[in-house]
């Protein structure tokens, strides 16, 4: 039989560690998904014990599951002036200002005019699943405005703002100086951040994203990538795998 350690050159994984490992969900889950015949193998519908070999293609309900290794997740510190699109006509779009060598696309937005933290991928899966979620999913950014901070402004910001035909979700301030402060949503409403000042009569002069969940952006310099580390990947996993079952 053979040995199980994943995606090595000349071995087979069994199709339940070939799911999981790839971080598609749970080895529980992949069980599921085998038993109710929604995994294919090179077209074929897999059975409980089957083996995946090195080249093989599997699908989980019609969607391509890789090898882990084979999946790209990168932090990228935003630049101002840089678009989050993948269209090229755009001459500020991501991709090209990147110039990763494989195909990768961002995982939601950051406004043309703020900087900071930015995850592309590969993934497919990843993607949809934090941009589903995307309420619950904490975001923290540091702001700066165009005047002195009040005690009305910090709590009018905190308990919810009427913007885009609803009202915000109640989220954390922390005021850092005179005009700056933090502050951490975990909704992704279009520009919310520079709408919610405006309503107060504040005008965003910097706007910086220095954290998505558990990935920071830190020391990364302007204009420059890094993957996630293991354990960055592994935590921002387990964090999806909550949510999803």
């Amino acid at each position: 039989m053979a040995e199980e350690t994943p995606f090595k050159n000349t071995t087979s994984t069994r199709i339940n560690k070939y799911i999981s490992s790839s971080g598609f969900c749970s080895r529980r889950k992949a069980d599921e998904y085998v038993e109710s015949g929604r995994v294919t193998i090179d077209g074929v519908v897999a059975q409980s014990g089957s083996q995946v070999f090195p080249g093989q293609t599997v699908l989980v309900d019609g969607k391509p599951v890789l090898p882990s290794e084979d999946y790209i997740y990168i932090a990228f510190h935003k630049p101002l002036g840089v678009t989050c699109t993948t269209d090229r006509r755009d001459k500020d779009n991501i991709i090209d200002y990147i110039n990763y060598p494989k195909r990768i696309f961002p995982i939601g937005r950051l406004d043309k005019n703020s900087s900071g933290l930015i995850l592309l991928t590969n993934d497919g899966d990843i993607v949809n699943r934090l941009l589903r979620a995307e309420g619950r999913h904490d975001k923290e950014y540091i702001v700066e405005v165009n005047r002195p901070i009040t005690p009305d402004f910090k709590s009018g910001m905190e308990n919810g703002v009427p913007i885009l035909d609803t009202v915000t979700l109640p989220c954390k301030v922390e005021v850092t100086g005179k005009r700056t402060f933090h502050i951490i949503l975990n909704q992704g409403l279009n520009r919310q951040i520079r709408r919610m000042c405006e309503y107060f009569g504040y005008r965003v002069v910097r706007l910086k994203r220095i954290r998505i969940l558990n990935i920071v952006l830190g020391s990364l310099p302007l204009g420059q990538y890094r993957d996630l580390t293991p354990r960055e990947r592994k935590d921002l996993m387990a964090i999806l795998q909550q949510e999803k079952e």
